[in-house]
């Protein structure tokens, strides 16, 4: 395993649609695994294989929460429901948050690093990354997604210093 670079926001590549993965073999896994050094190592909680400059349909999360590391390949959100605000930060755009709009629920369909085909319904939180990391396989920034009529900012901003406070608290 090896930690990779993390392209910023001002890289073309982020804007281009992700190939479907085909090959479930040991270059994806490799990628897999460097993807997850690599967002462990810039303190992150997903990461899109696009984000390392691999136009894969392939993204990693893990929110530190003791479900260990959740691999998407090829994910596809087939249902949403519900809306949410969230603030939003992403690992290729450092130091940047705003208030995001997401679903609240989504169904989404994948492949694991075998081939294996899943369908999970997430809500809250693990929504908001899955369809962040979603997003970067479709040449979606987090920018694009921005709330037009922000709520109390100082009090997202509690929330999301909250957060950040138990995971690390949960890192120990």
């Amino acid at each position: 395993m090896a930690t990779r670079n993390v392209v910023k926001k001002e890289d073309p590549i982020l804007r281009k649609q992700s190939r479907v993965v085909t090959k479930f073999d040991e270059r994806l896994w490799e990628l897999l695994d460097d993807m997850v050094e690599t967002m462990y190592a810039d303190e992150g909680v997903g990461l899109a294989a696009v984000q390392v400059a691999s136009l894969k349909r392939a993204v990693v999360i893990d929110l530190q929460d003791g479900d260990g590391v959740t691999e998407l390949i090829n994910p596809v959100i087939t249902k949403e429901e519900g809306i949410q605000y969230e603030i939003e930060g992403c690992l290729s755009i450092p130091g940047e948050y705003y208030e995001t709009i997401r679903p609240e629920k989504i169904t989404v369909e994948y492949d694991d690093r075998y081939g294996e085909h899943h369908v999970e319904e997430v809500e809250g939180f693990r929504a908001v990354c899955y369809c962040h990391e979603i997003d970067h396989t479709n040449g979606i920034l987090f920018l694009d997604r921005l709330n037009p009529e922000p709520h109390d900012r100082e009090e997202l901003e509690e929330r999301a210093r909250i957060r950040r406070a138990e995971k690390n608290n949960e890192r120990g």
